[in-house]
């Protein structure tokens, strides 16, 4: 993970197989956060309910994220960059402002959800528990690839074993028989929830697939890796909840007895995860700032995220708002790249991807096409709210993205 690595990747260095882009989806999505989505419905559906939004929400979200994956192995390049074809080189500044600014409350809301299960485990308060792990996560990815990839070998195993135990302490649980909803919210809403969630990941379609040759299997290890995991942990998270009476963290994982091996869980998943949260800020911002210091990046990046964890409260209060918006802001902008580069589909040869990088060239400045689109697809989504905006943001951006690069060519 080199933040500074925002060049194409050779063809002879795409060597990363399916099996690993797979897991290294699966390690991204078991997180406290995928989790929190599930307790985050639970006061409003039954977790038979959850559970069916899930299904629908993790395999369309899954879906739209995949579709662009094969971007990764045809242009080689990171998705902040491939992005400047539909959008032009300073509108695709903008979705990096937008996935640069998203992840410092990523990276804050990971830490608050593991420190309010270390904190009621181990003992001490939040706030120093939500900075220490964000101060880990920053060290360890300041100290370069192979303090990742070592970090890795260890937690994501054991995620995995204690991921298992959580599943079979969930299965175990009898929940309240008279457990009622508490808060009305439309069945198209929690949807809206579920896809904005799985949505998004779209700002690292090509990040790692690059390193991948197969365009195939890119797609269908991106789709199996954030679906399986959140049809996995989300339900988990419905039955905490509903068996806590909350979606505070710490008490949920008490409800199911499993308090200390469910800390450990979140701890390592939010480590890992903020791995990643930085990894994709970094790349953002190199690329609006190409000389930025890869020490002044990361320590930036981690820090601000790490300052913002320290208070708690507010993140899981707006957790659903903060989905929804996640959903009118980056939806339109996949259904842009599709259209783009799919309707009708894009041949791109060295001279494409070279047109990438130059910001004299073709794609300079803003594509008036791109983000009008853009902004017609998350108008129509908050416009839809009442029916759930993921695919009137959808069809919407690619309507008016095909319509203006139409009228423009004639």
């Amino acid at each position: 993970m080199n933040a500074a690595d925002i060049r194409p990747v050779a063809a002879a260095a795409q060597t990363q197989s399916s099996v690993d882009l797979f897991l290294i989806f699966v390690g991204a999505n078991i997180v406290a956060t995928t989790f929190q989505v599930g307790a985050s419905l639970a006061s409003s559906f039954s977790v038979a309910q959850t559970t069916g939004l899930v299904a629908v929400g993790s395999i369309g979200g899954a879906a739209l994220v995949a579709a662009l994956a094969p971007l990764g192995p045809r242009l080689r390049v990171p998705s902040v960059v491939a992005a400047r074809a539909a959008l032009g080189v300073r509108g695709a500044g903008l979705v990096a402002l937008v996935l640069y600014v998203s992840n410092f409350a990523w990276i804050a809301l990971n830490n608050v959800i593991a420190a309010s299960a270390a904190a009621r485990v181990a003992g001490g308060s939040e706030t120093a528990w939500a900075i220490a792990l964000g101060l880990v996560a920053t060290i360890v990815v300041w100290r370069g690839p192979r303090a990742v990839a070592r970090a890795d070998r260890i937690a994501v195993p054991l995620m995995l074993l204690v991921g298992v135990a959580l599943t079979v302490a969930c299965l175990r649980t009898s929940l309240p028989s008279a457990a009622a909803p508490l808060v009305s919210m439309r069945w198209s809403r929690g949807l809206d929830v579920v896809v904005g969630y799985q949505v998004s990941w779209i700002l690292m379609f090509a990040d790692y697939s690059r390193y991948t040759r197969s365009a195939r299997g890119s797609a269908i290890a991106v789709f199996l890796g954030l679906a399986l995991t959140s049809a996995w942990m989300m339900p988990l998270g419905a039955v905490a909840a509903r068996a806590a009476g909350t979606s505070d963290p710490g008490a949920m994982l008490g409800a199911v007895g499993l308090g200390a091996a469910g800390a450990l869980l979140l701890t390592l998943a939010t480590v890992t995860t903020n791995f990643v949260n930085i990894y994709m800020s970094a790349l953002a911002w190199r690329s609006l700032f190409p000389r930025a210091r890869d020490a002044t990046v990361v320590w930036s990046i981690g820090l601000i995220g790490t300052a913002l964890g320290a208070v708690p409260g507010v993140w899981l209060e707006q957790y659903t708002s903060f989905m929804v918006l996640l959903g009118a802001l980056l939806v339109p902008v996949g259904g842009v790249l599709i259209a783009h580069y799919y309707l009708p589909r894009l041949r791109a040869d060295e001279a494409f991807i070279d047109a990438l990088y130059d910001e004299a060239g073709a794609f300079r400045g803003v594509s008036a096409a791109g983000v009008l689109a853009w902004a017609a697809g998350a108008v129509a989504y908050v416009a839809a709210g009442s029916i759930g905006g993921t695919l009137p943001a959808l069809v919407v951006s690619v309507a008016v993205y095909l319509t203006l690069r139409y009228t423009r060519s004639r």
